[in-house]
């Protein structure tokens, strides 16, 4: 069987489309086409259903997947290593929140690569969960931190951490809603206070209140910036109330720059995976950095 068949019939499997595959491999959609009907007339069965929206893999395409891709990822990663032994150097892909992977992720691999005599290049992507998981199936990624679980056989997830959610402002809105207060009592003061998010949506704010309050927010956001180091920033300078990773404001709350609106009994948590695709752990690089950040959560509060 020719291994650029199944290159390109793996790139269609985790792209979910010719389209995206095309564009991954830098070849013509039609090229794609063809050689996934080559493969499918080798084989005597179809491996993908044809959709109005990209493909979806029959039972055997899955099956074939499952198969064929670790052993093609480890494959490609002799290609572009080399066989010259003196040359150890290799190259992990990162994906993942951008503040977590300033804050966490990057400095923890790159204490790695200081120590580790094999050695490990850090190519580092940001980018929201939905968008790295889609990326680490189609290959762009070697090792994605995020916080949704991904579905499926083609990826793997562990847990990383937990983080804790704190709802903080800046002194002055403290004072005037009552910092620290308890109860039910506090939400009409609450939803008079301007809210800095991430998204429209204000994701961070809604886990909150329903964790906490078993309600939806219900004022609007009045800063919106997508990321979490910003609104940060934004909290401190008195733009609002926010809801921050604890240790994200560890800094500012110790400094009173910051202060926490609220100390729920049960405070709300946020769950990190580390996901890869299933089989890359057997390549020596993804296992390291995959073990290395396991270990340094262990240390994270």
């Amino acid at each position: 069987m020719d291994l650029a068949l199944l290159r390109t019939f793996v790139t269609v499997h985790r792209a979910g489309s010719f389209t995206r595959a095309a564009a991954l491999l830098g070849l013509s959609q039609p090229a794609v086409t063809s050689q996934i009907r080559t493969l499918e007339r080798q084989l005597g069965r179809p491996l993908f259903l044809r959709q109005a929206r990209g493909v979806t893999p029959t039972t055997i395409g899955d099956e074939l997947a499952h198969k064929a891709a670790p052993h093609l990822d480890a494959l490609l990663e002799i290609a572009e290593s080399g066989l010259d032994e003196a040359s150890s150097l290799r190259t992990l892909h990162l994906a993942g929140p951008p503040e977590f992977i300033a804050e966490r992720a990057l400095p923890a691999l790159s204490e790695l690569s200081g120590e580790d005599g094999q050695g490990l290049a850090l190519r580092a992507s940001l980018a929201t969960a939905e968008e790295a998981l889609e990326g680490l199936a189609a290959g762009l990624h070697d090792l994605v931190i995020s916080t949704a679980r991904p579905r499926g056989a083609l990826l793997t997830a562990t847990p990383l951490c937990d983080e804790e959610l704190v709802l903080v402002a800046a002194p002055r809105w403290a004072k005037q809603i009552g910092a620290g207060t308890r109860g039910g009592g506090d939400m009409a003061v609450l939803e008079q206070v301007p809210v800095i998010e991430v998204h429209e949506s204000l994701p961070f704010v809604a886990r909150y209140w329903s964790s906490v309050f078993d309600l939806c927010p219900a004022a609007p956001g009045t800063v919106i910036v997508p990321d979490l180091r910003a609104v940060l920033a934004c909290a401190v300078a008195g733009a609002g109330l926010a809801v921050l990773p604890r240790y994200l404001g560890a800094d500012a709350l110790e400094r009173g720059d910051l202060v926490a609106l609220h100390h729920p009994a049960v405070p709300p948590l946020r769950t990190y995976f580390l996901a890869v695709r299933t089989g890359t752990l057997a390549l020596p690089h993804i296992a390291r950095a995959h073990e290395w950040l396991l270990r340094a959560a262990a240390d994270w509060s």
